[in-house]
């Protein structure tokens, strides 16, 4: 890269009023960062348009250049083909005519010839920064937009993800009578391009378009554009929130209620209920100016009254007296404050003043705020549930954050149901001072979590996420659910780049590029996280199905098609084992369909099979687990209907029914451990106390049972997900 000639030619548009290096100041940059760029002469005046065609060789393109012309397709400037003197004047003086002063000077290169037509360039996020873009270019890139991007600055990884994930990557294999394209040729480009922005923090877009792949395969940048702008000064980021706040709020030897209440609709009743309802073993105070007794306890009139050390202030109280209580906190010595209270940034302008004024005054107090509006924490690790819903989840691997709390209500409940164990929760509300990012870090070397969840509507410090995130991927999975995709970036693109820039696209890349494992739907956050925490990884995407019946071995087949897992034929040694246990007319291929067959030991054997298969990487076994249920129905109805069975030999037909099931699932814990292969099942009836999770004595996995074939493939889709970017690194 030669710097300091690209230093001169933004400085030199950054000093003109539009702030566009058009496309022969463009070129110069591609030519200082070493790209293939076309030959080309550049003239000032019609007459001397002629005379630089024939030194060239027709045939010739002419372009109409200047520093106010973005598109010049669009305006008519770009005239390809032109093969004599004659026509290159006519084009010139056409183009004169047509668009006046604005065609400062003519561009005549020679036709380069190629079927291929790629675009690459930049454009610069406001919040996750400089991204870069490469897919299919020409006049139709915005309408076909197959173009991949990725935060810069990118890695040798990166860019091979990108060259193959457009999909018409078959085009830059041989084409046509035309050689296979020079890969390491564009993978420097893309290269320079990611080195380009981060050099240059004025540029703002970049535009290769088109790229042209020429006969031989070599990519030719045959256009050009760049946008710049002074550099904005960038707010300066809080850095990371001190370890010992995160304790105090997750593992308080003593917490203070300030706002407890007698009020049952409270949230000073409802949060101390909650808490006192557990075993929690720290120490409780309640605080209220009244101060008298609530819940059988003594209630002090201020945190500076309790005889004890605090470590967590829980407050309810109205936003307009909490900045009076941060004196009382810090001479208590109070590290972190668990802020209830709403009315703060949600609210509006005033609330969002009234917020930043209390994070001032709490940084100088050396107070570390969690929230404001927020609907709370736990850890059930230590039985401490210190939040809105009256729902404990056990404890186990996975952290999960929410940015909403009817969200976090949702999850928390299901998490109990299905019993999969949570490590901590929070609901991270305004975020005034502990984000996202913080709470990334402070789980990333967190022996206990396994698995990180989240639901996230907003970012404040794109950079900085990007990085935690992708450090945390590196150690364990981290599953996201973004609200709010549909939102548009505000700011209008000048090139085609930054044309096909959205927030959504940008978001996606991020989580592509961190190894984030993105989700759609709120279950689909507990189910990664039930098989991220109870599974091992699969080691390729080779998927043997199990089914009761056919419809669901169909289904399941095409959504492992569908999303990225191959159904793959089962080999004669294994058909002709099967042949032994099921009758002749079963599928005798993958997915196995067991044809309804009662025999017990039927399923069990031929899931054995699957399971020690060296062609298939993950099972999935749908319709056995959840028998018992439509079984234990037609029991109730003999029971009924003939007399010859008592109440004890039904009972018995059900114990026996139901041990045999729980027989089963013990067997597919087992080989999971024994092959260290993923095996998922899909019950066939989820009601009673069947559940997600399944544990068994003396196995480190455990049992995993959705209710859907779509949503055991969807999780199974995530771990492959997840292992493919892991094995990229």
């Amino acid at each position: 890269m030669r710097t300091q000639e690209i230093r001169s030619i933004i400085d030199a548009a950054l000093a003109s009023t539009t702030g566009v290096i058009s496309e022969v100041g463009a070129k110069q940059v591609f030519r200082a960062l070493d790209m293939p760029v076309v030959e080309e002469r550049v003239v000032n005046s019609v007459e001397d348009v002629s005379r630089a065609a024939g030194q060239i060789g027709y045939p010739v393109v002419l372009k109409g250049g200047g520093s106010k012309i973005l598109h010049k397709t669009e305006s008519g400037l770009v005239q390809i083909g032109l093969t004599n003197e004659t026509e290159v004047r006519d084009a010139a003086l056409k183009m004169l005519e047509k668009s006046g002063d604005t065609v400062e000077q003519f561009l005549i290169q020679p036709m380069v010839r190629g079927k291929r037509e790629f675009v690459a360039g930049v454009f610069r996020d406001p919040l996750f920064g400089p991204v870069v873009l490469f897919g299919l270019g020409g006049i139709y890139t915005e309408v076909l937009n197959d173009t991949v991007i990725r935060i810069a600055p990118l890695s040798e990884s990166d860019i091979d993800a990108m060259l193959d994930e457009i999909h018409a990557v078959e085009l830059l294999g041989e084409f046509r009578g035309e050689k296979s394209v020079d890969r390491s040729s564009l993978q420097n480009i893309l290269q320079a391009l990611s080195d380009l922005c981060i050099k240059f923090p004025e540029v703002k877009e970049v535009d290769i378009n088109p790229l042209l792949i020429d006969a031989n395969g070599t990519p030719v940048a045959v256009d050009g554009l760049i946008i710049v702008e002074q550099e904005k000064k960038v707010k300066e980021e809080r850095g990371a929130i001190d370890a010992r706040a995160f304790r105090a709020c997750f593992y308080p030897k003593s917490v203070a209620f300030v706002g407890a209440s007698g009020t049952i609709a409270k949230w000073g009743h409802s949060l101390v209920a909650n808490v006192l309802r557990r075993d929690f073993q720290g120490e409780v105070y309640l605080v209220n100016p009244r101060g008298g007794e609530l819940m059988g306890r003594a209630v002090y009139t201020s945190v500076a009254d309790i005889e004890n050390s605090v470590d967590l202030a829980v407050v309810t109280i109205p936003a307009r007296f909490v900045m009076d209580l941060l004196p009382q906190l810090r001479e208590k010595g109070v590290k972190a404050m668990l802020l209830i209270t709403s009315g703060f940034r949600e609210t509006g302008e005033e609330g969002a003043r009234l917020e930043e004024q209390l994070v001032l005054e709490a940084e100088k107090n050396g107070i570390v705020i969690f929230g404001p509006n927020t609907m709370g924490i736990c850890n059930p690790s230590i039985d401490f549930f210190c939040c809105g819903v009256h729902v404990y989840p056990k404890p186990g691997p996975t952290v999960l954050v929410c940015q909403s709390g009817n969200m976090g209500t949702q999850l928390l409940a299901f998490a109990e149901q299905q019993e999969i164990g949570i490590r901590a929760f929070s609901g991270s509300g305004n975020e005034a001072m502990v984000t996202i990012e913080d709470y990334l870090e402070m789980f990333e070397d967190d022996e206990d979590t396994r698995t990180v969840v989240l639901y996230v509507e907003s970012i404040k410090d794109g950079q900085r996420f990007f990085h935690c995130a992708k450090r945390v991927s590196n150690k364990k999975p981290v599953v996201i659910l973004k609200g709010g995709r549909t939102g548009k970036g505000g700011e209008a693109a000048s090139s085609h780049t930054g044309a096909i820039a959205s927030d959504s696209r940008v978001f996606d890349a991020v989580c592509e590029q961190a190894g984030i494992v993105q989700v759609q739907q709120p279950m689909e956050l507990l189910d990664l996280s039930a098989v991220f925490s109870s599974l091992p990884l699969p080691k390729g995407n080779r998927v043997a199905i199990m089914t009761l019946g056919g419809g669901w071995g169909v289904i399941t087949t095409d959504l492992c098609l569908e999303l990225g897992l191959a159904v793959p034929d089962i080999p004669e040694e294994i058909v002709h084992r099967l042949d032994s246990i099921l009758p002749s007319y079963w599928s005798r291929n993958n997915p196995v369909d067991i044809v309804g067959e009662n025999d017990p030991n039927i399923p069990s054997t031929a899931i054995a099979e699957l399971a020690k298969w060296d062609g298939c990487d993950a099972v999935i076994h749908l319709g056995i687990h959840g028998k018992k249920l439509l079984a234990n129905r037609m029991f109730d109805s003999v029971a009924i209907s003939d007399p010859r069975y008592s109440e004890s030999e039904i009972a018995k037909i059900k114990k026996m029914v139901g041990g045999m099931e729980d027989a089963y699932v013990q067997h597919v814990v087992q080989l999971t451990e024994k092959y260290n292969k993923p095996i998922l099942g899909v019950s066939l009836l989820t009601e009673g106390d069947l559940r997600t999770l399944y544990t068994v004595d003396h196995c480190s996995h455990k049992g995993v049972f959705f209710p859907s074939p779509e949503r055991a493939v969807r999780a199974l889709a995530g771990m492959w997900q997840y292992r493919q970017w892991l094995m990229r690194q």
